[in-house]
C-alpha cells in the first residue's frame, strides 16, 4: 500500500512558515540562468527593519529519496559520480518530480529506474528542505519493502551502481565517512525506528 499523510505541510501551503517579524517581501526578481535541472535568480528583499537586501536563489523541483529495504534486511543503495563533490558518493535512490507532484507513480518509477525494483509497500517518512539557505529543492522521503524485480531505463545521462549493504551496517557509514549525502543520512535515521530489529 501507499501510506502517505496528506497533506503533507507542503513550503508554499505551511501556516507555520510565516512570520511577518522575520519575512522579506520581494521587491524584484531576476532570472540569470535556465537550465534544464536547475535556474537561478536574483531576489532584492525587503527586509523586516525596512532595509533591502539581494538573495541569490537556485530553484529546483520537489524531489523524492527512498529507503529500500530488501527481505534479507539490506538496503539498496546506489553509487553515482557527483560532481559538485568530484567523488563517487553512496546514496539513496532519489530524483526530481515534475511540477512538484508527489505520488506512488513518481516514487516507483524512481525505484525502477535506479535499482531496477519496484515496492510493494511504500511509507511516507517526513519531508525537508535540502539546503533552504539557497535552493528551493524541497525532498520528500519514503521507505520502501516488499520489493520485486521491475526495471524502467534509466535516465541517459546517469551512470549507477547498485549496492547492498545490510541497513545496521550503512548507519554505522556515516561515522567513517564512506555514506556522506545527506539527503540519504536524514532518510535512513527516519526509516530506523520502523525497521525490525535483527
Amino acid at each position: 500500500g501507499f501510506q502517505h499523510p496528506w497533506p503533507i505541510n507542503m513550503p508554499e501551503n505551511d501556516p507555520q512558515s510565516r512570520d511577518d517579524s522575520l519575512s522579506e517581501d520581494t521587491i524584484e526578481t531576476k532570472r540569470i540562468y535556465e537550465g534544464s535541472i536547475i535556474n537561478v535568480r536574483v531576489d532584492t528583499v525587503r527586509l523586516p527593519n525596512g532595509n533591502s537586501a539581494r538573495r541569490e536563489v537556485v530553484e529546483h523541483s520537489h524531489a523524492v529519496c527512498i529507503v529500500p529495504i530488501d527481505e534479507d534486511g539490506n538496503v539498496v543503495l546506489v553509487r553515482q559520480y557527483r560532481k559538485p563533490a568530484e567523488e563517487a558518493l553512496l546514496e539513496v535512490p532519489a530524483g526530481g518530480v515534475e511540477e512538484g507532484e508527489v505520488s506512488e507513480e513518481a516514487v516507483l518509477r524512481e525505484l525502477q529506474e535506479e535499482i531496477g525494483y519496484t515496492a510493494g509497500n511504500l511509507v511516507h517518512l517526513s519531508s525537508f528542505w535540502v539546503a533552504p539557505g539557497w535552493a528551493t529543492e524541497f525532498m520528500h522521503a519514503y521507505l520502501a519493502t516488499e520489493l520485486t524485480p521491475s526495471r524502467l531505463d534509466p535516465d541517459e545521462d546517469e551512470n549507477i551502481q547498485v549496492v547492498r549493504v545490510p541497513f545496521d551496517e550503512a548507519v554505522g557509514m556515516f561515522k567513517t565517512g564512506e555514506i556522506k549525502d545527506m539527503k540519504s543520512v536524514a532518510a535512513m535515521l527516519l526509516a530506523q525506528p520502523l525497521l525490525p530489529k535483527r
